[in-house]
């Protein structure tokens, strides 16, 4: 399939149609603007792509190209889990946040690609005058095959891979359902860890908004700030932090957040109680030793309380 555009288009090839589709700023059926000589919508390039086929963009791409790409998303009756997925290429430039949530696929850029990034690695390219970008979940859970990352390191027996190009990234290693172990030696844009299920992310400075929002199993430890909403939604897992802007947890329904600083929360997220595990769990990801470990503060859910009857005597009751 081939598309050729006058101007660029935000949200090509997005299987999430920006999220916004039942607001009617983009809906799958839209025909897409500034193209020349044809009339395709947002789903036929969606379409194109899960079928494992290839789209050409003649022109530029904007915003957020390729999001969730290669995800068979729950948003839309699907099981939420990796499908495979066709490739992209564009014969101009692309905008920022590329690849976001990305699962598999790839993405050939002839020009220039603007930062964030999301969650993609350039590899060295199998086409020549394209840049070849590749999904880190996928790279992390499948491996490079006979691909070969442009800068960086990855360890495919030990499943890490280390993240000090200095590209700012978003995303990163979202949906990973694999034991993996991913170190980014800087700072990361928005949504890290997102609906990921098993490994870890090491961020040694600052993260962005919904860090590890969604976080569904894994471990996501940020060394310096996170942004606003830090674990939202999260389902499982562990979020370690130094601080974080806002408040954290909104919406929580199980794991636990650890923070070297107090932050703020809502209901029904509160501060619990280090246990001598809890600090294990600090010092292990972070080298840390026990008494600076124990001075970390523990947040999450109460399951028990300990109620005290009438009678004097205490019971353990469950909070459902």
């Amino acid at each position: 399939m081939e598309l050729e555009l006058t101007e660029r288009v935000d949200n090509l090839c997005d299987y999430t149609y920006n999220f916004t589709w039942q607001n009617n700023k983009i809906r799958p059926e839209s025909i897409i603007p500034f193209q020349k000589g044809t009339s395709y919508t947002y789903k036929n390039l969606v379409d194109e792509i899960r079928k494992g086929k290839e789209v050409h963009i003649i022109g530029s791409a904007g915003k957020r190209l390729g999001y969730s790409m290669g995800v068979d998303l729950a948003h839309f009756g699907g099981t939420g889990a990796p499908e495979n997925s066709g490739k992209v290429y564009v014969e101009g430039d692309v905008s920022s946040e590329m690849g976001m949530g990305m699962v598999s696929g790839e993405i050939y850029v002839r020009g220039a690609v603007e930062e964030p990034v999301g969650n993609v690695f350039e590899v060295m390219s199998d086409e020549s005058g394209y840049r070849k970008f590749r999904s880190i979940t996928d790279i992390l859970c499948n491996g490079l095959g006979k691909d070969v990352l442009v800068k960086s390191k990855f360890d495919e027996r030990e499943k890490h891979l280390l993240l000090d190009d200095g590209v700012l990234r978003g995303t990163v290693a979202a949906r990973c359902g694999c034991d993996a172990l991913v170190t980014v030696d800087g700072n990361v844009y928005n949504g890290t860890g997102l609906l990921m299920q098993k490994g870890t992310v090491h961020v040694t400075g600052n993260a962005g908004m919904n860090t590890g929002a969604h976080l569904d199993g894994g471990c996501v430890v940020v060394e310096g700030m996170a942004g606003e909403f830090a674990g939202a939604y999260m389902k499982k897992g562990t979020l370690i932090l130094k601080d974080a802007k806002g408040f954290v947890g909104a919406n929580m329904k199980d794991g636990v957040i650890f923070s070297k600083k107090k932050v703020k929360t809502a209901p029904p997220v509160e501060e619990l109680e280090m246990s001598q595990q809890d600090a294990n769990v600090i010092m292990k990801h972070l080298g840390l030793g026990h008494v600076e470990a124990t001075s970390y503060h523990k947040y999450g859910i109460m399951k028990e309380r300990l109620v005290r009857m009438r009678d004097g005597s205490v019971v353990v009751r469950r909070i459902e």
